[in-house]
């Protein structure tokens, strides 16, 4: 169990039975009376946030979530399914769940899918995917001094903007935390 005194960033608890973590934390002492924890807990299955303020002894619950490595299969109409790659066990996870990882997930890649009482919550991708480009327009010559982009589109149909030599056919280095093109990689 954790005292109110043990909340800081980053600690995952249980409140009703649903897993939060801490986003945001403050700490106060008033001149008279117990000290007051105000906190930001965002829910790991919704993504609701919600503010709360605790006194000094009050007791949470840490929560029980597990790691696992996985393997991501396809897409279908009932969501994203990937495969334990130990186990041989295979989960599915809704469109929701996944949110903005969809972009980025490619048939056979290695993921870490995120379990609250073996119910798969959340996904977490490698900081860099390599993705082919599909559709790009040819870049317009000019002044280059500016850095200009074009639009192009990569195999999962995500859309960023690349410098003007990026042609239809290369693979690119993508960080996955903002989505932005890194870096072309020579084949």
């Amino acid at each position: 169990m954790y005292d109110s005194s043990d909340l800081r960033k980053g600690l995952k608890i249980v409140i009703d039975g649903t897993p939060y973590i801490v986003t945001d934390f403050q700490f106060s002492k008033p001149g008279k009376g117990q000290a007051l924890y105000r906190c930001k807990l965002k829910n790991m299955m919704t993504g609701y946030t919600i503010d709360r303020t605790y006194r000094s002894g009050e007791k949470f619950e840490p929560a029980n979530l597990d790691e696992v490595q996985m393997q991501f299969l396809y897409k279908d109409g009932d969501g994203f399914h990937f495969m334990d790659t130990q186990k041989y066990e295979q989960v599915a996870l809704t469109e929701e769940q996944v949110g903005e990882a969809k972009n980025f997930l490619k048939e056979n890649m290695e993921v870490t899918v995120l379990f609250f009482d073996s119910t798969p919550i959340d996904i977490t991708l490698p900081i860099f995917v390599e993705l082919q480009v599909t559709k790009s327009d040819p870049g317009v010559r000019g002044d280059t001094a500016t850095g200009a982009t074009k639009p192009a589109t990569l195999e999962t149909g995500y859309v960023i903007q690349v410098p003007l030599f990026i042609e239809e056919g290369d693979v690119l280095k993508i960080d996955t935390r903002t989505g932005e093109y890194v870096e072309r990689v020579k084949r």
